[in-house]
């Protein structure tokens, strides 16, 4: 699912990068990547978190994909020294082989998706044995309420909480490392691929 103009607006403030600087700083605190791998963004907007993933994780390569053209095309100027591919794929179907990444990275995407456990299965798919999964995901009560029901375009059946999301996460594989946080709003986190 593309985002509408609100999300596009909030996704590329710098409001948003800020956050996502603090969220891959606590990735890395709790799970650290080896420098030199291979990694993966879904949902990668215009791509201003691979300055991030680069400079905190140091991998050999990034990968960055988005459903919408128009962030591809503004990820595609921004990638730099990072190296990869940036390309249109949908997250529910990832265009890879399975085991092809060190580390798969999302920042608020797997909501979006009309089928979210296709996307998590399509993550634990592509991730090497003892990858990780860095994530960032908000729950129904954040943009589900009223007033953002009107401005925001997301799916409305089949969403998720905590304990949905944390199951999900159990079913594809990804086990859930002890110290993420996690609010009735968001969870915030790092998994393993068993």
């Amino acid at each position: 699912m593309k985002t509408n103009w609100p999300e596009r607006v909030w996704v590329n403030s710098p409001v948003r990068l800020l956050i996502q600087g603090r969220e891959a700083r606590f990735f890395q605190d709790l799970q650290d990547l080896p420098g030199g791998g291979v990694c993966l963004e879904i949902g990668c907007g215009r791509g201003a978190a691979v300055k991030l993933i680069s400079g905190r994780f140091r991998p050999r390569r990034i990968d960055v994909l988005d459903l919408d053209p128009a962030m591809v095309r503004l990820a595609s100027r921004r990638k730099g020294a990072a190296g990869g591919v940036t390309m249109q794929a949908d997250a529910q179907a990832l265009p890879y082989r399975g085991g092809s990444f060190d580390a798969v990275f999302n920042f608020g995407i797997l909501h979006h998706l009309e089928d979210w456990k296709r996307g998590l299965a399509e993550v634990s798919r592509v991730l090497r044995e003892g990858g990780r999964f860095y994530f960032e995901e908000i729950y129904t009560p954040l943009y589900a309420n009223p007033l953002f029901r009107r401005l925001l375009a997301h799916p409305r059946e089949n969403r998720f909480r905590g304990p949905e999301f944390r199951g999900a996460l159990s079913d594809v594989g990804l086990r859930l490392l002890p110290g993420f946080i996690e609010t009735r709003f968001f969870i915030l986190g790092v998994a393993i691929r068993a």
